[in-house]
């Protein structure tokens, strides 16, 4: 979804600025790229647990180990 903006003859750079970032904001491409900029991709559900219950066994070591004073 290529966006081709030509400079025509005599334009100014503003205004070819201003009409480049005009088809930008319509065409939607620097709103999709917004969008997945963040998003993650879907992890099963014996992974995510696998993790939450390392993660827990982590905690709880770690709280074991403030309560005899080595951390």
């Amino acid at each position: 979804m290529a966006i081709s903006v030509k400079r025509r003859e005599g334009e100014s750079a503003s205004s070819f600025l201003y009409r480049f970032t005009k088809k930008m904001q319509q065409s939607g491409v620097l709103r999709e790229a917004k969008k997945r900029r963040f998003s993650h991709r879907n992890i099963n559900k014996n992974k995510r647990k696998a993790s939450a219950l390392y993660k827990s066994q982590k905690m709880k070591e770690v709280l074991a180990a403030k309560k005899m004073g080595k951390f």
